[in-house]
């Protein structure tokens, strides 16, 4: 499989796939204008393109896609010279020819044999139109904003202009019920979001609205399409789906419901499951957003180490193992494990001992370039006078003591600096340190509030969280 790179979607929306016909395909290909030239058919998969088949041009620009088998139904492209292409549907009917002009080829597409791709066709060309008149007209609002007038009746013909355009979807949608061209169609259908009745009295109706809205929204965000219908793997719907719905909910155990219900929704279906796994496991894994770790946990427990992802080897079983049981003892929410270490003043300290309303725990090098730049801003903000109490917990990662305490006696660290160079308290384990400096932000009772924050970001989430947690 030779992945296809550089390809942009020419259509705005995916489309979808089914299974294998009994018969094979052959794709009869004239590009007038174009000879001798090597074409392309290349398919979707996710949010990446891959070559299926390369065939060459006659001195007529024609040649033929054939084989013996049917092709995975689905989004399909004629790749030409010059990184131009065109889309096609592959139906269960793979059995038609397709001709246009090199320079003019969209405009000149034409199908024979296929009605879909007929269809198709037009639908593509009406919607790239009605497209480019929505955007026109928001560029004329964009430069009218300081005409009240003007403004208003261009707003008016936004309105009327996206019912048209919902309309047109629906009515595609409905004349092509039960074809690839309407399930792809439907799919780009945006919820309908009912128009919900605040009572007169209530507190922030806009809030109560937005909060409505958004969970409706979310709640109803994958109702027109069937995921676990494997026709969808071979276009990018389910990826871009994906993509919108995560980047709405942020909220790491709203997202472990949501999580919960697509599996629900694709695990009769093998390859499906397979393919939402992955996205969902690679996602939250490279994401950095603060306490998403815990949803790759999560998925680590619920699919990769219990035998349901059949497709990994032994060895990455065993390493995703090792390090979800670094990430484990530290996740957001549970209490902070205790640390008992030798200290610069030459006695025990325990972090338990530490009574503050915040605790910062700070992970440190002397010689860390990183650490240089952060350790003196986390000083002058430490000094700074406040209304709750705090305290720094530092410990320094290596074993170079005089280098610690002439560290410690230049800059004049007051706060608790914790001393173990054997690493008795096994601090690297419990807080999964892997480089420096690191920090986590512990509440009154211990409970990791925050990790891996920059040190500037320290103070403006401690002012959050005591205005809208405390």
């Amino acid at each position: 499989m030779r992945k296809l790179s550089g390809i942009l979607l020419f259509i705005l929306f995916p489309i979808l796939v089914s299974g294998q016909p009994d018969k094979g395909h052959l794709i009869d290909v004239t590009i007038r204008g174009l000879r001798d030239s090597d074409v392309y058919l290349a398919y979707h998969l996710g949010e990446k393109q891959y070559l299926k088949d390369t065939a060459k041009l006659d001195k007529s620009g024609h040649t033929v896609f054939s084989g013996k088998d049917a092709l995975d139904q689905g989004i399909y492209m004629i790749v030409l010279p010059g990184r131009r292409y065109f889309e096609m549907l592959m139906t269960d009917d793979q059995i038609f020819s397709v001709s246009c002009d090199y320079e003019e080829f969209f405009k000149t597409l034409k199908f024979s044999g296929s009605d879909e791709n007929k269809a198709f066709i037009e639908y593509q060309r009406t919607w790239i139109a009605m497209q480019q008149n929505a955007a026109s007209l928001a560029k004329r609002v964009q430069n009218n904003k300081e005409n009240t007038d003007s403004l208003n009746l261009l707003r008016q013909e936004q309105r009327s202009t996206d019912a048209k355009m919902k309309a047109y979807l629906k009515g595609v949608a409905s004349d092509n019920k039960g074809k690839l061209l309407g399930v792809l169609v439907n799919a780009m259908l945006p919820v309908e979001i009912p128009e919900f009745k605040i009572p007169d009295n209530a507190r922030n109706p806009d809030s109560i609205r937005y909060f409505l809205n958004y969970n409706y929204n979310k709640d109803h965000f994958f109702d027109n399409i069937d995921l676990a219908d494997e026709k969808l793997l071979r276009t990018p719907v389910i990826y871009a789906k994906l993509q919108a719905f995560f980047n709405e909910v942020q909220a790491p155990d709203s997202i472990n419901k949501e999580i919960d219900m697509l599996v629900r929704k694709t695990e009769k279906n093998y390859k499906v499951f397979q393919f939402i796994a992955v996205y969902l496991f690679n996602h939250f894994r490279e994401s950095e957003i603060m306490g998403h770790d815990a949803i790759m946990v999560k998925l680590a427990d619920d699919i990769y180490l219990n035998g349901k992802a059949d497709w990994i080897t032994a060895e990455f079983r065993e390493s995703l193992r090792k390090q979800v049981e670094l990430i484990r003892p530290n996740l957001i929410g549970k209490r902070a494990q205790n640390l008992v270490m030798n200290s610069y003043k030459g006695i025990y300290v325990s972090l338990d001992d530490v009574e503050k309303d915040f605790t910062i725990l700070y992970f440190w090098e002397p010689d860390c370039g990183h650490c240089m730049e952060a350790t003196p801003k986390l000083k002058a903000w430490y000094d700074k006078p406040r209304e709750y109490t705090l305290e720094v917990f530092a410990v320094c990662t290596t074993g170079e003591k005089a280098k610690w305490t002439k560290y410690i006696e230049d800059n004049k660290l007051t706060w608790i600096n914790g001393w173990d160079p054997e690493r008795s308290s096994h601090f690297d384990y419990y807080y999964n340190v892997q480089s420096t400096p690191m920090v986590y932000i512990l509440d009154r009772n211990k409970k990791i509030i925050a990790k891996k924050l920059a040190v500037d970001d320290i103070g403006s989430f401690i002012d959050n969280y005591r205005k809208y947690f405390r």
